[in-house]
């Protein structure tokens, strides 16, 4: 038996290792970073020795998996900062950030670095927040956001944000959207009590009072 021409050895490797990317993205996104190597594996179809040929450590495979969400993180950052109004920026930094966060839990484990052994996301982590910083001293001076607000209470709310869970994806972004309400008007210098919104049940599943 011949062996196979090399442009189809490398045609069968990129496939494989496409495979391996849409498992380890799936399974990050529901399950976080706790997802077993071998698990990823299963999910691809392929062997754990295929997986570790093409991504030798867990490391290296969340860094590929999250590259759309680190790009979309700068995108959002970006957005916000390019807004006149920085006020307004800075709001819709919080809103959309805890809604790519509430879409991916692993991405929310890999940016808060919560496996400082296994992720290397360091460098886009520290791009983001300087831009966030940046773009919050500007609200300062606007009187919008409190003056004694550090980047470190951004770090916080994505630390609470993260512990958001629910029975489905929808339950889950509605809740984050509740949330991210609530962070905007604990920032504000004079928080405007505006309602939050109630576009499904709270991610407990429980009804909410009238009281």
């Amino acid at each position: 038996m011949t062996d196979p021409p090399p442009h189809i050895l490398r045609s069968d490797a990129l496939d494989n290792r496409e495979r391996i990317l849409g498992a380890a993205r799936a399974l990050f996104a529901a399950e976080g970073l706790d997802v077993p190597m071998r698990e990823i594996a299963r999910r691809a179809g392929v062997g754990p020795a295929t997986l570790y040929r093409r991504f030798p450590t867990k490391q290296t495979l969340v860094t590929e998996a999250f590259e759309d969400e680190m790009r979309a993180c700068y995108a959002i950052v970006d957005e916000g900062s390019a807004d006149p109004d920085a006020w307004r920026g800075f709001r819709l930094v919080v809103e959309k950030i805890c809604d790519l966060h509430a879409r991916n839990r692993g991405f929310t484990d890999a940016f808060m670095a919560a496996y400082p052994g296994q992720v290397d996301l360091a460098a886009g982590r520290e791009r983001t927040l300087n831009a966030v910083a940046g773009l919050a001293r500007r609200a300062k001076k606007t009187g919008h956001l409190r003056a004694d607000f550090v980047l470190d209470d951004l770090i916080l709310m994505l630390s609470a944000h993260r512990g958001i869970h629910a029975t489905s994806a929808a339950v889950r972004i509605a809740a984050s959207r509740r949330f991210a309400a609530l962070v905007i008007q604990a920032f504000q210098a004079v928080p405007e009590r505006s309602p939050l919104t109630r576009d499904a049940p709270p991610a407990s599943g429980a009804p909410l009072g009238n009281g």
